[in-house]
């Protein structure tokens, strides 16, 4: 098998890569039309740009992904459902209702190629162990894959009462293992900053938290001790972190979503 024109392409660059994932950065829209040519340009100039993830799998460690982020496969790739039985499947079953991923995500095998539907946003590659010391708590809606190897647990947050006033989930998305994990970020990882507690309080106010130690203990709290200190701060509720662990913070939500990611235009 051989694949020309792609990540060989003047128009392509390989920007990050950790063990069989790639990330490919168009540096270029040449699929816009006529009339958005002047936006693409200038949006390319600021590091808008599409990438792709790219999964070469050696046949020996598979890889799965979000439900619909296959774009195309090349080589001997075979999807499976990854459910290992009905215990299994009913316990994926049961994580995905409450982390709101989706319940079963394709495990892909085999050897050969597998490159996913582009996005505007970054894609981090990590590793939970080397990284975060342990399991890696993400919040919710920034998976995009990892190695097979890698397991996913649900994660439950401490005081529900104050999670549904914070309008938060009650649980996110543990991921353990040595493997590599795939995230979509609204930043680069040169822009997140890296807060490592020994024994200290971090507290957030609002959604910017990417993805932190699950050795933490982490809550949904009144900013101030009183319902009228808070009123008097402006917070509310903020989302705090203790303990020993790390935490990686973006200067804007997780959850910002490019309304033109995948379609081509900017």
């Amino acid at each position: 098998m051989r694949i020309s024109n792609f990540l060989e392409n003047d128009d392509i660059k390989v920007i990050a890569q950790n063990g069989p994932f790639k990330v490919a950065e168009w540096q270029r829209d040449l699929s816009v039309p006529y009339g958005g040519a002047i936006a693409a340009y200038f949006a390319a100039e600021m590091g808008v740009r599409r990438r792709q993830l790219v999964c070469e799998l050696d046949g020996r460690v598979g890889v799965t992904l979000q439900a619909g982020a296959m774009q195309w496969t090349a080589g001997d790739v075979r999807a499976t459902t990854g459910v290992k039985g009905v215990g299994d499947f009913l316990g994926k079953a049961l994580r995905g209702s409450v982390t709101g991923e989706s319940a079963i995500k394709p495990e892909y095998v085999g050897s050969g190629v597998i490159v996913c539907e582009p996005t505007y946003r970054h894609i981090l590659l990590m590793s939970p162990r080397a990284e975060m010391g342990g399991t890696m708590v993400i919040n919710d809606g920034l998976f995009m894959a990892c190695t097979a190897d890698i397991r996913h647990r649900a994660i439950m947050v401490k005081r529900p009462s104050a999670v549904v006033a914070g309008n938060e989930g009650l649980f996110n998305l543990g991921l353990e293992g040595d493997g590599v994990v795939a995230l979509e970020s609204p930043v680069p990882a040169s822009e997140l900053a890296v807060v490592d507690l020994d024994g200290d309080e971090l507290k957030v106010d609002g959604n910017f938290a990417i993805a932190w130690s699950e050795s933490l203990e982490f809550s949904v709290e009144r900013s101030g001790k009183s319902l009228v200190g808070s009123a008097v701060s402006g917070e509310g509720l903020v989302n705090v972190y203790r303990g020993r662990g790390r935490v990686l913070l973006s200067p804007v939500a997780s959850l910002t979503e490019n309304p033109n990611a995948g379609s081509g235009e900017v």
